[in-house]
């Protein structure tokens, strides 16, 4: 596996610019997700990385080789699509073997043989070998678009979305099982997604993007914690984090505010605090309850625990500790007391 390094990458297409001076490095054996909606570029860099787009400007590095212009083959590069791209004729074996029965790679057919089993193994699909695609579920049919990138070893697997197309429960426990495949086997993983779970459950790091911007690259945590703008705080976080304007609450607030946002776990409701507010919805989760209130007009949701005792329409403070209050400017970007 290699480090993967960005600088300076743009990409327009007619008027559209789809990435706009993207620079980030994915570092060996590293697990980077990019968040953002469509149209955000994501998939646009997977593409370019792969070799599939060329530049406008800037530099792609694969293990410290400049590589903006070599071709997709030379640059040793796993794609996984949303879409599971196999073979419908071919047995889960022969999809799994296929890249590597390349005269190229040189490999007879015990060799073969051992990579796809232990591959089909991690992957928990050894049972199926002598099944055709056609007759694989939802599930293992991704499984095995994902096995088919993993039996390569390449530099860097490049991963599109690929479990959009599955189910709630699906999702779930891929997710967990290519996270631990992942950390097994080293692999660094460049994993595109619009679903902020998947980006706090696998990344190492979260590239945030809006418009083909880079707008804050760091540590789930931090991203969560301590995001740089209104958008970025939008990203993460169900329910959402609450934006209210700064005239709303009587409070000492640094010069430029003008948007405070607080975290729906850090409300806290009772007899005292910030505001009083009206309860118009509660949302029974089993575990924990989506309180919605409304404040002058504005809903703010709360996350609280399922044995408060709270009425729909009645009038209840609102308390927020005040180092769970994030400020933001005109521009909605962050501004630090």
């Amino acid at each position: 596996m290699s480090e993967v390094r960005l600088e300076n990458i743009s990409k327009s297409f007619k008027h559209v610019d789809a990435v706009k001076n993207l620079s980030f490095t994915v570092q060996n054996g590293e697990f980077i997700v990019l968040l953002g909606p469509t149209g955000a570029g994501k998939t646009t860099t997977l593409r370019l990385i792969a070799g599939l787009e060329k530049a406008d400007e800037g530099n792609i590095f694969i293990n410290g080789k400049k590589v903006t212009d070599a071709q997709p083959a030379e640059r040793d590069v796993a794609f996984v699509f949303q879409q599971y791209s196999l073979y419908p004729r071919y047995t889960v074996y022969d999809n799994l073997a296929f890249p590597l029965r390349s005269p190229l790679r040189g490999l007879d057919r015990n060799k073969i043989d051992e990579i796809v089993h232990r591959i089909a193994k991690t992957l928990h699909i050894e049972d199926k070998l002598k099944n055709k695609a056609t007759q694989l579920s939802g599930g293992e049919m991704q499984r095995v678009a994902i096995g088919r990138a993993l039996v390569r070893e390449p530099n860097i697997f490049l991963m599109d979305e690929p479990l959009s197309s599955l189910d709630a429960k699906l999702r779930e426990e891929l997710r967990l099982e290519l996270k631990n495949i992942q950390v097994e086997l080293g692999a660094t993983i460049l994993f595109v997604t619009h679903d902020h779970i998947e980006a706090t459950t696998m990344a190492d790091h979260i590239g945030v993007l809006k418009e083909g911007e880079l707008i804050q690259f760091d540590p789930p945590h931090i991203i969560y914690n301590d995001p740089n703008s209104i958008y970025v705080a939008q990203k993460l976080g169900s329910p959402k984090i609450n934006v209210i304007p700064a005239g709303q609450l009587d409070l000492s607030i640094p010069d430029r505010t003008q948007f405070i946002a607080f975290r729906p776990e850090n409300i806290f409701l009772g007899t005292k605090g910030l505001f009083e507010a009206k309860i118009e919805t509660i949302q029974n989760l089993g575990a924990e309850q989506i309180v919605s209130l409304n404040y002058n007009g504005e809903i703010i949701r709360a996350l609280v625990k399922p044995d408060s005792l709270l009425n729909l329409k009645e009038s209840i403070w609102v308390d927020v500790p005040k180092a769970h209050l994030l400020y933001f400017d005109r521009d909605t970007r962050r501004v630090y007391p």
